[in-house]
Order: C-alpha cells, then structure tokens, then sequence
C-alpha cells in the first residue's frame, strides 16, 4: 500500500447524516437511500463527486462501541443553499494519506490501512474526519469500481 500523502484544504460538504456503531453496515445503505433521491436539490457543489464521510469521537479507537456520524454528500462553494432536508459539515484542513481502493470490499481495505499501513508509517490518526471520494469510475455494487479513501493523519513525532 503505497498511498499518497498530501494536504487538504478545508471544505463545505451538504448531505445527510445518521448515528451508527461499528457493524451497522445498514445504516449506511438506509443513509445513501434517503440521499441519492434529494441530492439534486444540492444546487451549488463544486463538482460531480460524492463523498461519504466518518466522524468518530475523541478515544474511538478505545471504545469501538461508542456511536460515530456517517455522511453522504456533496462539496460545495458556500452554504447559502442548504436544501431543508439537509445538513452542513467544514472538513479542516489538513495532511491525509489517500489510497485508492478498487472493487467492492472497501472494509478490507480500510481494515489494511489501519492494521498494516498505519502502525509500519511515520504517521498517527489525526482527529479530523475520514473520508471516501467517489468520481467518475465508482460503480456501485461493481469489480471494477474505484474510489478514494481520504485518511487523517499527523507526523509522528520522534525524539
């Protein structure tokens, strides 16, 4: 796993959230199901990606039971068009280790990020949201399909 490392500058994201614990895989498809139909109604995104977004609570990695927030949306420029049935979130800048994930099991990938790559770098888990970005080759259910997988990351810091 070779990802690239680069930073992100903060962003405005617009889309809908739920609560979820670790294993509630169908909070996430009912998430994406109440999204995909009202995600026209986003009229000022900055372009055709969507994301999904975790954000997991302060010791998370202690307490893999406590809930954390999914998102499913859209960057945009501004939030003077928040459709009523949605909400908004500012993603921090920052420095993010990005792999690109190919095919359907994204939890294995995710899983060998942070068992394997992680703990072998010279970098921590920052506290900022974890992100995936789906372009124009995410196909949904597809082999063939490739997204993003945006992780926060700080230096580590060696004495």
């Amino acid at each position: 796993m070779n990802p690239e490392i680069t930073y992100v500058p903060e962003f405005k994201i617009v889309g809908m959230s739920s609560k979820m614990k670790h294993g509630e895989m169908h909070k996430i498809i009912d998430l994406w199901k109440r999204f995909r139909p009202s995600q026209h109604e986003i009229t000022n995104n900055v372009s055709y990606h969507v994301l999904a977004l975790q954000v997991f609570p302060k010791n998370y990695k202690t307490n893999i039971n406590k809930d954390f927030e999914i998102w499913a949306g859209v960057q945009v420029e501004d939030y003077n068009e928040v459709p009523e049935i949605m909400n908004n979130i500012t993603i921090p800048s920052g420095l993010y280790a990005v792999f690109l994930h190919k095919g359907m099991d994204a939890s294995n990938t995710y899983q060998k990020i942070m068992s394997e790559w992680l703990p072998n770098s010279d970098y921590s888990l920052d506290d900022r949201p974890h992100f995936q970005m789906m372009g124009k080759n995410y196909k949904n259910g597809s082999p063939d399909s490739e997204e993003d997988f945006y992780i926060p990351i700080k230096p580590n810091h060696k004495n």
